[in-house]
C-alpha cells in the first residue's frame, strides 16, 4: 500500500550561522492511508514545524516529502495552496471560525472558494455538520457555540473538500478536559469511518486516542 505520507531525512532550520536552530534532523516519517497518528512532544520540539511542513505550509532544506505518492518539492506557492485545498484539512488550537458566519458558512466556505456551485457547497457543508453532530446548529455563528461546538465545525470544514488527510494541532488545547475528551472521540469516529489523520499534541492522554504514537525529540522521530 502507498503510504500516504512518506518523509525521509528531512533537515529543517532557522536562522543563519552561529543562531542556526536544527529543528528537525534527517527525520523520517510515514503515514499509511486510514491510519490515526499522534505526534507527541513538548514545546520547541520540533512537532510544529513537523505540522507545518506536512501541511505544505512551510519548506524543508533537504529531504524527500511525498504525499499521495507525489513529490513536493521546490513548488510554486500557487502549486502549494492548490494542493492544500485539494488534498488536506486543518483543524487548529483556536478554531479560526469566521465570526460573522454560521457555521454552515465557516463548513461551506472551502468550497465556494474552490468553485462550486452554492447549491452543491450547501449541501456537503449540511452533510459535514451531521457527520460531527451539528445539524441543529448550522444557523449559529460562533459567538452562540460552545468551544467544543466550535472544534467540531472547523473539523467538519476540515473534511468538506473531501480531504484525504487530517492535520490537527493541538486541537484540544483550549478546552476544558470534558470538551477535549468530546472532540478527540469526534476525531475517532472519524478515523473509524477511514478518515487518515495526524494529530499534533504535547499531551499524552489526548495522543492516546490514537492508534498509533511517534515522539519528536532532538530533531528525531521516533516511535513514543
Amino acid at each position: 500500500m502507498q503510504p500516504i505520507i512518506d518523509m525521509k531525512d528531512i533537515v529543517k532550520t532557522y536562522g543563519k550561522g552561529e543562531s542556526m536552530i536544527q529543528v528537525l534532523d534527517h527525520a523520517t516519517f510515514t503515514v499509511q492511508p486510514g491510519e490515526f497518528v499522534a505526534v507527541l512532544g513538548p514545546s520547541g520540539s520540533g512537532k510544529s514545524t513537523l505540522m507545518n511542513l506536512l501541511g505544505l505550509i512551510d519548506t524543508y532544506d533537504s529531504g524527500e516529502y511525498f504525499l499521495d505518492g507525489v513529490e513536493m518539492n521546490q513548488r510554486t506557492d500557487k502549486e502549494y495552496a492548490a494542493i492544500r485545498n485539494r488534498k488536506i484539512g486543518f483543524v487548529f488550537q483556536k478554531f479560526n471560525l469566521i465570526a460573522k458566519y454560521t457555521a454552515l458558512q465557516n463548513v461551506e466556505l472551502p468550497l465556494l472558494l474552490k468553485g462550486e456551485r452554492q447549491r452543491d457547497a450547501r449541501r456537503k457543508a449540511l452533510e459535514m455538520l451531521g457527520r460531527v453532530g451539528l445539524s441543529d446548529r448550522a444557523t449559529h455563528r460562533p459567538s452562540q457555540l460552545s468551544g467544543g461546538q466550535q472544534q467540531r465545525v472547523a473539523i467538519a470544514r476540515a473534511l468538506v473538500n473531501d480531504a484525504s488527510l487530517i492535520l490537527a494541532d493541538e486541537p484540544t488545547g483550549n478546552l476544558d478536559q470534558k470538551t477535549g475528551h468530546d472532540v478527540m472521540q469526534t476525531l475517532a469516529d472519524l478515523h473509524g469511518a477511514g478518515n487518515t489523520i495526524v494529530l499534533i499534541t504535547h499531551d499524552q492522554y489526548v495522543a492516546k486516542h490514537a492508534s498509533r504514537i511517534v515522539r519528536v525529540e532532538d530533531g528525531k522521530i521516533t516511535p513514543a
